[in-house]
């Protein structure tokens, strides 16, 4: 298989299915108070745009930079040993980006949930704590750089054991079990309508990525699904 051909495999299942949480989407702006406020000078419309554009935006980066140095070292030998640095920054600009932008949309769409306020606040309290976990569990079992995925960078990573320490015992793809009700929280706290369907545009959207770009990619780095 050509080396451009590897680095698009599962992209048209990630063009299909990301056409397809559009169509939700757009269905899903049908919902009274949708597109009801405003906050720091954008709508709500702005906002949500933002956090949809965010989103791709991060996982094509994503998907783009793992493949070119899985399958080329394309990144190691235009940057050398700063590689998985230079990955590494712009990644955690994107992925910090997704739940700040998730909470201007929320707080611009505040109050158009028909939830009750106090439940709305205990939902956004109890997801609050797998998150918490998760965090925990991160830096304690797993790192960071593992989590933003050094081992399509440095092969001396590959022969470590599978994380099952903390929140890990629980489901080995924690990250996107538990790390995505990150987004939820604002949404529920804020009780927007808008938030509430780009927090799950986003737990959605993310789990594309893994079936059509981490998945396949663990199969050939460690030989069977390795996620987590």
């Amino acid at each position: 298989m050509s080396v451009v051909r590897n680095i698009f495999v599962g992209q048209s299942a990630h063009a299909f299915l990301l056409f397809s949480l559009g169509v939700c989407m757009l269905l899903a702006a049908e919902l009274p108070g949708f597109f009801d406020g405003k906050f720091a000078g954008l709508s709500t419309q702005a906002w949500f745009v933002l956090v949809v554009a965010n989103a791709v935006a991060h996982q094509l980066y994503v998907w783009l930079c793992w493949r070119i140095e899985l399958h080329t070292r394309g990144l190691t030998r235009i940057f050398g040993r700063w590689a998985f640095l230079v990955y590494a920054t712009f990644f955690t600009v994107l992925i910090f980006a997704r739940p700040v932008l998730v909470t201007m949309l929320s707080i611009a769409n505040a109050g158009t949930l028909p939830i009750d306020e106090e439940l709305s606040r205990v939902i956004a309290f109890i997801m609050v704590m797998p998150v918490a976990y998760l965090a925990w569990s991160v830096g304690r079992y797993f790192g960071i750089a593992r989590a933003f995925g050094i081992d399509h960078f440095d092969a001396a990573y590959r022969p470590l054991p599978l994380v099952r320490g903390g929140i890990f015992r629980l489901t080995p793809n924690a990250m996107y079990t538990f790390g995505f009700l990150l987004l939820w929280i604002p949404a529920f706290y804020f009780r927007s309508t808008g938030g509430i369907v780009a927090a799950a545009f986003s737990h959605a959207y993310i789990w594309v990525h893994y079936l059509t770009t981490e998945k396949p990619d663990m199969e050939i780095i460690y030989g069977t699904d390795a996620s987590g």
